[in-house]
């Protein structure tokens, strides 16, 4: 009869075989327990209740620091991000270009005297007769002293002037007399038939403040072109000029350098606030060309407003 093999519950440890008794469920368990890192040790019982102590004795201080160092560290977070960065060339450079694309440039004083002297500056004209049309002979300036049309101008202006014409700054056109002469200071005062509604006089200004260096316009009709502006400063003051032909010689002028032609005789000297300090009344020049050199002559105001009667001084 053939046996049935019997095989022992025991079996040989072998380097891979499990520990006795263990079960594959109590193995799984095992290596997962050995994978978990053990927790610290609890701190003595002695230092737990030393820090609770502590802690409770000094809870306020201690609140107290903790905010005062949360504080402080807002602080420096916000400071390092805000703080401004130092500014370059290339910033600067930049700034400047584009305040000076929005802002526009600011007048010179030479504009802005002339806008306020403008509407009291007339042109003067000698008008004469040809085959009975209106001709001009000769151009000159005036400015307006009062609002009734009075102006101051130069004599050699009007001098044998078979008729006079004043064109005002807005167009407005009349004939205009001669009403007193001034002749040591070559000065004329006309007056217009008509004027405009809104005429405007021109300030006028003492020149006992008035210094060589001082910045002046000098408005009027060179050659016949204008209304004109040419700017410069006072060159001297108390100066003589003796004509070219030494039949005049005029006292206690203001000497300038702005341009001064034909054409501006009996205009403003204006400062660069736009007031009238002269009357525009001669060049020197040592030739026979009648231009400008870079010498110009003008009455005081102080003179030409007595010419009229009306001297503020």
């Amino acid at each position: 009869m053939k046996r049935v093999t019997l095989y022992s519950q025991s079996r040989r440890q072998g380097p891979y075989a499990p520990q006795l008794g263990q079960t594959a469920a109590s193995r799984s368990v095992a290596s997962a327990a050995a994978d978990i890192p053990a927790e610290p040790p609890a701190p003595p019982p002695r230092v737990v209740a030393a820090w609770r102590r502590f802690s409770t004795r000094y809870a306020r201080p201690l609140s107290l620091v903790a905010t005062s160092l949360l504080t402080l560290a807002i602080v420096a977070g916000y400071t390092s991000l805000t703080a401004p960065r130092k500014l370059t060339q290339r910033d600067i450079d930049g700034a400047v270009l584009h305040t000076l694309e929005k802002q526009p440039m600011p007048p010179s004083h030479a504009s802005v005297a002339y806008d306020i002297i403008r509407p009291s500056v007339v042109r003067v004209n000698q008008v004469g007769m040809e085959n009975s049309d209106d001709v001009e002979r000769a151009v000159g300036t005036g400015v307006v002293i009062e609002e009734s049309g009075t102006i101051l101008t130069n004599i050699h202006v009007v001098a044998g002037a078979e008729r006079i014409s004043v064109t005002f700054f807005d167009g407005t056109k009349s004939d205009a007399h001669v009403v007193s002469v001034q002749p040591e200071d070559d000065l004329a005062v006309l007056k217009t038939d008509t004027v405009p509604d809104d005429l405007k006089p021109a300030t006028l200004r003492s020149t006992r403040g008035l210094r060589p260096g001082d910045e002046v316009i000098a408005v009027g009709n060179p050659f016949g072109i204008g209304p004109s502006v040419s700017s410069g400063i006072v060159s001297g003051l108390r100066r003589d000029y003796i004509s070219p032909r030494g039949k005049k010689t005029l006292t206690n002028l203001i000497q300038f350098d702005a341009a001064a032609n034909p054409g501006n005789s009996g205009g403003p000297l204006v400062t660069a606030d736009g007031e009238v300090v002269g009357i525009v009344t001669a060049i020197l020049n040592p030739t026979d060309q009648r231009v400008f050199v870079g010498i110009g002559f003008a009455v005081p105001i102080e003179n030409a407003a007595a010419a009229a009667g009306v001297s503020p001084f």
